[in-house]
């Protein structure tokens, strides 16, 4: 983590945001903490970034595990046991917007 005062930020904001993509970046006023830079080192790491942050997404994953711990669903690790012969190993189908249904062509 790289702490910086605002007035270097404002004078180099491209260098400072190449840096945030490794490291945070702690920008300061007056000596104390006023905000940090966030960079991104691909478009993975912004979906990512925007994934984690969304709030209907965070509550849909703990209404997942309140599921689970209310022992509704199966767990991860359980879903080999349902499927020994590993007959559904590289079929896995992406349920996104767009997708119509379809299955493979």
């Amino acid at each position: 983590m790289r702490s910086v005062a605002l007035s270097e930020v404002k004078d180099d904001l491209s260098r400072y945001l190449r840096i945030a993509a490794e490291e945070e970046v702690v920008i300061t006023r007056n000596g104390k903490a006023a905000g940090i830079l966030i960079g991104f080192a691909s478009e993975d790491d912004w979906f990512d970034y925007r994934l984690a942050h969304d709030p209907r997404f965070t509550r849909r994953i703990e209404a997942a595990r309140a599921s689970l711990r209310a022992g509704h669903g199966i767990r991860f690790e359980d879903l080999e046991a349902l499927d020994p012969k590993g007959s559904n190993h590289g079929r896995a189908r992406s349920k996104r917007a767009g997708s119509g249904g379809r299955g493979r062509r």
